[in-house]
């Protein structure tokens, strides 16, 4: 199986380690040309020009979740013609009680080539079978709702 990897980077900028007294900001870099600055949401002090972790779920959530729609609807020979997504992460409580991403809710739009159309429930039963093939979905599954809306 694939082994897929990222480096991060953080760098203590403050004299000490105390708590509430040190940034979070960090650098994940993706391959050899891509660098991303992170950083804590800003409800917990984050820089808000920063992604966060629960944006870089929700993020890999979306893309995963349109690129099993495309290999679904190139297969079914639908002429998709773009794709736009709104998702939202929404940070919660668990059944443990523990602080959690505890739903994420896609809002994918699909346009398709002049003259194409398709009902709406057969592009809800193609959107939902891009979720349960998902690959990030799946990893998700025990512990995040996931809404297609």
């Amino acid at each position: 199986m694939s082994e897929l990897s990222i480096r991060l980077h953080w760098q203590r900028s403050a004299p000490d380690l105390k708590p509430g007294k040190f940034s979070n900001a960090h650098v994940v870099q993706f391959g050899d040309r891509h660098s991303l600055p992170v950083d804590a949401a800003p409800d917990w002090g984050g820089d808000a020009s920063n992604t966060n972790p629960e944006q870089a779920l929700a993020s890999a959530l979306s893309s995963c979740h349109m690129m099993t729609f495309l290999a679904l609807a190139a297969k079914a020979g639908w002429p998709v013609a773009s794709y736009e997504d709104h998702a939202v992460a929404h940070l919660g409580k668990n059944p443990r009680g523990q602080m959690s991403v505890t739903r994420i809710d896609l809002h994918p739009v699909v346009r398709f080539d002049t003259g194409f159309t398709v009902d709406a429930q057969k592009l809800a039963e193609m959107q939902d079978r891009a979720h349960r093939y998902c690959f990030v979905a799946n990893s998700l599954a025990d512990s995040v709702e996931i809404t297609i809306l």
